[in-house]
């Protein structure tokens, strides 16, 4: 007999008159969104130990094991009663193979089966063991200040302050002054009136007006007590204090609460913090209670939004920066709320366990360069949290250790526009100062300086922060030169196809994007969609305007695949905004010559296709060449989607021009031969009537509906006074396609087969099923293509 109970089966079973009880385990695969048993089953783990994290289940607690050989006997790691289905041991593993399991037990000492066997392997030198609770809890400090600094160290920086960093301390003198001139406001921000329509124009004023109140009132007051802590005036200090007793008179659940608008409610939090922490000794016995009794409030609050649901579902954009802000409530109130201890070790479970979530460790972020670089300076934070309160050095997670590249290859020197993701359209290389400053020391890795120097050079975060990073060593630049151009990252399904990374205007770049993140969250735009830039111009673009998040017009336009370079099918695209809309990247290679890269996006759709695979062929520097096989299970009528910021010249059945500045884009349409083209400046819907941009979008669509399509067409980009051939063949075979093309470099031919199982041969190539070709550049040089697997 067996009763079923939420993801729990019970089971009963007797045995001479007595009944055991037994607990049935939920091993459910991960399905998207959720982030996975990990280490994945036979896979090398990057860091050593790695992080163990399973599927939850409600009222248990857990137990795993590790073996050597499959020996549980004798298991070589165990550890019980963990609270969380995630684990980060406090000790490495000898390098080996091994296998894990683990099972679960209730409040009444029941246990599940144990889980299914899982293996791997252990090579990596990079140790970043996870201590234990109390050890980890006993490193941070009792006395106050905690944050940012520890309470022994503060003679030191008054000495700095006054010596080697004098003028950073009176940097912080001086605006300590305009703020003491002039003070934040501090009485209460309002509610949203009840007459208000969420995420309205006059809704969002509101919401992030607050957030920007709360930020100034908490942040001036947090400079003020940190230049007051260095030596700055005791006035300082008190007006430090005045700030922060009336913020702590307002409503923990009202217009700044964390559930109400966290956009207030964060900054709120952590800025609170950092100024208790730094103003502690000026606060009275009652000052201090107050602070504590709200924060505790608040952060309660946060601590239920987030724990444990985040340690398996952790694709929630606010809520990975929520958690380390949580981190900082916890240890500014460690041994004063009741709760902080419980917070500090869930954001320490979060940052061994499950985070970076946008990326794995090619350094990549599925949410675009403009969250990536908010986020992530947003993080350094907490890192620099970590290592004074803890001792833990966030950079020693693999992830890190490319994190910088995301930004050289996708926003080269000059650029403007930044590929995919929320609120990149305008967004250029310099931009991106802040956090490759600090990525580049903290990396101490010489191409970021690099690319750091070329865009402006370093800068400081500023204030208490930037003085705090002061100290930290130069780094002496490298240009990349012996880095190739292009660069795949494969966990966010993007490759960034460059002529070269030295300088944005004058070079050619294609960003294409096929994601086992699909379209969730801020990185929403449609699986197989490219992007071209030349000589520092946006020429097929991404459009759209986010006038307010999730309005209309960005749900309903640039949320679907209409609003990319892509293909939509009956009318109908990719599914809005979903984990479960996923492409792959099914092959990559880079050569000084030619780039390659493919992706299938079939599943994506929101009636799935049994096919779409797009493949590009990038011959260096003016030809790129794509290839797209749809297959449907049903008739159906394709339309190939191109968006550019002018009107496009569409001269005939297969020609059109696309014309940015002195840049063009000549496109021909080699296949189909019959497609209805149509044109308009206008979104469906547009946004609202505050946005005046209109950009332009053409639709090229089949006349007959076909189980079966392919798109042939080729793009050449070229300065407007540049000579580029346009001499281009395809011709029809048994099996596909053979396409013969000039580029200002060689020639080209690629065999294009239509198939998995279709055979092409010519005269010195054949192939079966996979894209091959010829490059035979005028210098003499032949290289080989294939389409086929990554090649980094």
């Amino acid at each position: 007999m067996a009763i079923r109970l939420g993801l729990l089966t019970c089971c009963y079973v007797c045995f001479g008159g007595v009944t055991l009880h037994a607990l049935e385990l939920n091993e459910a695969p991960a399905v998207p969104g959720e982030w996975g048993y990990r280490p994945v089953h036979k896979q090398a783990a990057a860091v050593n130990p790695p992080s163990f994290v399973w599927r939850p289940q409600k009222g248990m607690t857990w137990e795993i094991q590790c073996a050597k050989d499959g020996a549980f006997d004798a298991p070589v790691y165990q550890v019980q009663d963990l609270a969380w289905n995630v684990h980060c041991p406090a000790r490495p593993l000898a390098p080996g193979t091994y296998t894990w399991r683990y099972r679960g037990q209730d409040s009444q000492g029941r246990k599940t089966n144990w889980s299914q066997i899982r293996e791997f392997q252990v090579s990596a030198e990079r140790a970043m063991p996870m201590p234990v609770r109390a050890d980890l809890i006993s490193r941070i400090p009792m006395q106050h200040p905690r944050l940012f600094l520890r309470p022994e160290n503060v003679p030191q920086l008054r000495l700095s302050a006054q010596g080697s960093m004098k003028a950073d301390f009176q940097s912080l003198v001086k605006t300590s002054d305009r703020i003491m001139q002039n003070p934040p406001d501090t009485k209460e921000p309002p509610l949203y009136p009840a007459s208000v329509i969420r995420n309205s124009d006059a809704w969002r004023t509101i919401w992030w007006g607050n957030r920007t109140y709360t930020t100034t009132a908490l942040n001036q007051a947090a400079i003020l007590a940190f230049t007051r802590l260095l030596g700055g005036s005791e006035a300082y200090g008190q007006k430090a204090r005045e700030i922060l007793m009336a913020c702590a008179q307002w409503d923990p659940k009202g217009s700044t609460g964390y559930r109400y608008n966290d956009e207030a409610g964060m900054p709120y939090n952590y800025y609170f913090s950092r100024t208790y922490t730094f103003v502690h000794d000026l606060l009275s016995e009652r000052d201090k209670q107050i602070c504590r009794d709200v924060m505790r409030i608040r952060g309660k609050e946060m601590y239920a939004h987030l724990c444990p649901t985040h340690l398996w579902k952790p694709y929630s954009s606010h809520s990975n920066r929520a958690w380390h802000f949580l981190g900082e409530v916890g240890i500014a109130f460690l041994g004063e709320i009741p709760e902080a201890e419980d917070w500090v070790w869930f954001a320490m479970n979060v940052f061994y366990n499950v985070y970076p979530v946008w990326s794995d460790d090619d350094g990549g972020w599925h949410e675009g360069v403009s969250y990536w670089s908010s986020y992530q300076n947003r993080f350094t934070w907490w890192a620099d949290v970590m290592r004074e309160a803890m001792g833990i050095n966030a950079f020693d997670k693999p992830y890190y250790a490319k994190a910088g590249y995301y930004a050289m290859y996708l926003t080269p020197p000059g650029k403007v526009g930044a590929g995919l993701g929320d609120l990149n359209a305008a967004k250029t290389a310099a931009q991106n100062r802040s956090i490759m400053s600090t990525f580049a020391v903290q990396a101490q890795n010489p191409y970021w300086q690099w690319y750091v120097d070329q865009i402006g050079g370093s800068v400081s975060e500023g204030n208490y922060i930037g003085f705090m990073r002061g100290s930290l060593p130069e780094v002496t630049s490298k240009p990349p030169e012996d880095l190739p151009s292009s660069r795949l990252f494969e966990g966010i399904g993007q490759a960034y196809l460059n002529t070269q990374i030295f300088d944005a205007k004058d070079s050619v770049q294609v960003v294409f994007k096929s994601s086992p993140f699909g379209t969730q969250s801020h990185g929403y735009e449609a699986n197989n969609a490219f992007l071209l830039w030349g000589y520092g111009e946006r020429l097929l673009i991404r459009s759209g305007y986010r006038d307010s998040y999730g309005s209309d017009h960005h749900k309903n336009w640039m949320w679907s695949t209409r609003s990319v370079n892509c293909i939509t099918v009956n009318g109908q695209g990719q599914i809005h905004r979903s984990a479960e809309a996923q492409g792959r990247i099914t092959a990559f290679e880079t050569t000084p010559d030619v780039d390659v890269v493919a992706g299938e996006a079939g599943s994506a759709y929101e009636t799935p296709l049994d096919r779409f695979t797009r493949s590009i062929v990038f011959v260096k520097p003016d030809l790129m060449i794509v290839y797209d096989q749809l297959r449907s299970s049903q008739p159906a009528r394709f339309e190939y989607w191109l968006h550019a910021r002018k009107k496009i010249n569409v001269k005939d059945q297969h020609h059109l021009e696309v014309r940015q500045g002195r840049v063009s884009c000549d496109i021909n349409f080699l296949h189909p031969s019959q497609l209805a083209f149509s044109q308009t400046d206008q979104y469906d819907p547009n946004p609202r009537e505050r946005i005046t941009l209109r950009e332009w979008h053409v639709q090229a669509a089949t006349e007959k509906s076909e189980k079966a399509m392919e798109f042939v067409t080729l793009y050449r980009i070229h300065r407007e006074d540049q000579a580029v051939p346009d001499e281009a063949s395809l011709d029809r075979v048994a099996g596909g396609y053979v396409l013969s093309a000039e580029s200002i470099n060689g020639h080209i031919t690629l065999l294009l087969p239509k198939g998995s199982s279709s055979i092409i041969r010519t005269d010195s190539l054949e192939t079966q099923g996979r894209i091959m070709g010829r490059f035979e550049s005028h210098t003499g040089k032949t290289r080989l293509i294939k389409v086929d697997g990554i090649v980094q």
